[in-house]
């Protein structure tokens, strides 16, 4: 096993589809643009799953630095863009890839009787996840350059105390509801009291 793979696998906890397809888009973009030692690679995932561990864990793309962005559009699709060259990649799966990811995903989720035995579970994502190492990345990717504006820096704002609960947030998020200043926790408690 690669060492990279196994580092994902190490940071993430368990070795899955998602894991070997966010592995493949990472070494994908690690062959074609230099890792980010601070924000000068950005990714803008199209979907919250595991595969965004290894992205993280690969190209130092975290939501601590800022430069990695999250869009919930439920998609494999992955952008990365690159501050120095100012060239940008959209990268998704083949349909066929694609369909088979939600074949595998209705079967775990539909299974009933013998088939929810969580070893048949477990051998359905290792077989696909094995499929995804295997296959070539011409077999995996629609790949497209892109041109986009390049993504805005993470930026520090100041934080201040939320005048319901006390606790302190960045400023740019804080609401207003009853004269007060407050947390967007806080807002939404209020407005659903009323």
């Amino acid at each position: 096993m690669d060492e990279d793979l196994k580092k994902i696998i190490d940071f993430h906890g368990h070795f899955c589809p998602g894991i070997a397809m966010g592995y493949r888009v990472a070494k994908y973009v690690m062959k074609n643009y230099k890792k980010s030692s601070d924000e000068e690679l950005v990714a803008i995932v199209y979907n919250d799953s595991c595969s965004v561990d290894a992205i993280q864990c690969l190209l130092s793309c975290t939501f601590g630095k800022g430069n990695l962005i999250f869009k919930d559009y439920g998609k494999h699709v992955y952008i990365f863009y690159h501050r120095e060259n100012k060239k940008g990649i959209r990268i998704s799966f083949k349909e066929e890839i694609s369909e088979k990811i939600g074949d595998i995903r209705n079967k775990i989720l539909n299974a009933k009787g013998e088939n929810r035995n969580m070893e048949h579970i477990n051998k359905l994502k290792k077989e696909y996840s094995d499929e995804i190492l295997r296959l070539s990345e011409e077999e995996l990717f629609d790949i497209m350059d892109i041109d986009i504006p390049e993504p805005k820096r993470a930026k520090i704002y100041p934080s201040i105390k939320c005048e319901e609960c006390g606790e302190y947030f960045m400023e740019i998020r804080g609401r207003i509801i009853n004269g007060k200043i407050v947390c967007m926790e806080c807002f939404g408690k209020l407005i659903d009291e009323d």
